[in-house]
């Protein structure tokens, strides 16, 4: 790597380019000596906007351009909203550090002058871990797909595609448009992606990435670590809705999760709480245990 100069690997969309920038700002005002250039690229994912992400090949497509320049060495690091990694990594491009989370919990958006979604128009969402636990909330609607970045969805929205969007509260205040949110759906209604709100830098095995140490928060990294370990037992990517948020509070954790039983369409949620240092452990005890539930209910 590069001694004196850092590139910094990102996707080309707006809210991806400011999720770079406060990763760069950081190098710049504590690394007075690195100097810090972004390379930013359309990726698969960016590019395939007609079907749902389960349809093409998952989280995945996000990532590919990105991975590759990283292991080509036109990059030397990568920042990624963690909700959009896959849950298994190549080993020989780890994440080396966390950010501080912003506000993990999705949000309502409806149409400028709105009060309440209309029902004749669809609700826009392009999770089914969103749908399946919306549906509860708003019975009488329908549910469709809406891919493109943010700004997109939001026109889309505006033009009257849809009566509202569900969204994540994060990328809306990154991108300095919270006065977009109706309402925002507290976890316990609506149990959060893994990840969400959590930037993550990818880098290469073996580099030294010690510039980054001041970077990381602590809760940050064992909430993620938490999450994405309940994810990955259950096998849950792009296409399963599997959810999990992590609540932290000094040294405790408290871990909510979401598993969906294929069979009979039906999902089941649960807590696990323990000490933050135990963070994968608990992931993988909790996905265990709500299985082992789904299966006893069979």
């Amino acid at each position: 790597m590069r001694q004196n100069k850092i590139i910094i690997g990102s996707r080309e969309s707006r809210l991806a380019v400011i999720q770079s920038e406060i990763v760069k700002t950081y190098i710049e005002e504590h690394c007075p000596g690195i100097r810090t250039e972004l390379l930013t690229m359309k990726t698969t994912g960016d590019k395939i906007l007609d079907r749902t992400l389960d349809k093409v090949g998952g989280k995945g497509l996000f990532v590919k351009e990105l991975d590759r320049a990283l292991i080509e060495k036109r990059s030397d690091i990568s920042v990624h909203s963690l909700k959009d990694m896959p849950m298994e990594l190549p080993p020989e491009l780890p994440i080396v550090a966390y950010s501080k989370r912003e506000d993990p919990r999705d949000v309502l958006v409806l149409p400028e002058g709105s009060a309440e979604p209309d029902p004749a128009k669809p609700i826009g969402c392009s999770s089914l871990r969103r749908i399946l636990q919306l549906k509860k909330l708003y019975p009488n609607h329908r549910f469709e797909s809406v891919r493109g970045n943010v700004l997109t969805r939001l026109q889309k929205l505006d033009e009257g595609q849809y009566g509202a969007l569900i969204l994540a509260a994060a990328g809306l205040m990154r991108l300095g448009l919270q006065n977009r949110i109706s309402r925002y759906f507290e976890p316990e209604e609506l149990i959060p992606a893994a990840g969400q709100g959590i930037l993550a830098v990818q880098g290469r095995a073996g580099e030294d990435y010690s510039f980054l140490d001041g970077f990381t928060d602590r809760e940050g990294r064992c909430a993620a670590l938490a999450e994405r370990a309940f994810v990955r037992r259950l096998d849950g990517g792009c296409s399963s809705p599997v959810a999990a948020y992590a609540r932290i509070g000094g040294e405790q954790m408290t871990l909510t999760g979401l598993y969906y039983k294929e069979e009979d369409k039906t999902y089941l949620t649960g807590s696990i709480s323990g000490d933050v240092r135990e963070a994968e452990q608990m992931g993988i005890s909790l996905a265990d245990r709500l299985r082992a539930e789904a299966e006893e209910r069979a």
